[in-house]
């Protein structure tokens, strides 16, 4: 079974300084039909205007992944963490027992374009934690590069989640295929590009949600795509 999110039937929130597309739940934007996938809870496209930023705030149980696709985002929190990500990164921040960050445009003059992650935790209570690891273009070339996982396989940043993410970027009629274990899903969302999936096919921005399968193949259709597969638990 395979449902289709649009990028254009998204929540919306623009502050002059972000303008963000929510595939699910967040902030002031509620649908109930879209509350999360799994223990996928949120994906925000932020664009962040040059010199704006997130102030200080802060969470709690819940893994958060940061993946820029344009700019430079600078990261600070209160377990002592200052780095600045950039495309090719993947930021993990476990909020656990407590964590405070703040999120900034690390350019004065040029925009951030990134998705923010949220995924449920194992278990509440966790002790808070960080890590990120720079994934290089050629090692997601026509294929699925595991870059997050609960057991941090295959040198994959670890998260303490029931989820393991994939990032690929996909050359106009390039080949992926995935499959499912029983009882598990896919979220596929398309960061940049177009790509399909049997007769569908989904441009930036559009989801897709994927249950009771067995394998799927993705087939880019753009002159470069970029995709994220998340492979979850129910």
């Amino acid at each position: 079974m395979q449902t289709i999110r649009r990028a254009a039937e998204r929540g919306r929130a623009n502050f002059g300084w972000l303008d963000s597309r929510h595939t699910f739940s967040f902030g002031e934007y509620y649908d109930p039909a879209h509350m999360g996938f799994g223990p996928l809870r949120v994906i925000n496209d932020d664009r962040v205007a040059a010199g704006g930023g997130f102030p200080t705030h802060p969470h709690r149980d819940m893994e958060i992944v940061s993946y820029v696709l344009e700019g430079a985002l600078a990261h600070k929190d209160s377990i002592g963490t200052g780095s600045t990500i950039r495309p090719g990164d993947v930021q993990r921040m476990s909020a656990g027992t407590g964590i405070a960050h703040s999120e900034f445009n690390a350019s004065k003059t040029e925009p951030v374009h990134f998705l923010q992650i949220w995924l449920l935790p194992e278990r509440r209570g966790l002790t808070p934690g960080y890590e990120q690891k720079n994934f290089d273009a050629a090692s997601k070339r026509d294929r699925l590069r595991l870059v997050a996982s609960p057991d941090g396989r295959e040198g994959s940043v670890t998260i303490r989640s029931d989820a393991a993410l994939y990032a690929a970027l996909l050359g106009k009629d390039a080949r992926v295929a995935h499959d499912l274990a029983p009882g598990r899903g896919v979220w596929l969302h398309v960061a940049r590009g177009a790509v399909a999936v049997g007769d569908v096919t989904l441009a930036e921005g559009d989801g897709l949600a994927v249950k009771d399968e067995q394998s799927l193949e993705i087939v880019g259709r753009a002159a470069e795509s970029e995709i994220l597969l998340f492979d979850l638990g129910a």
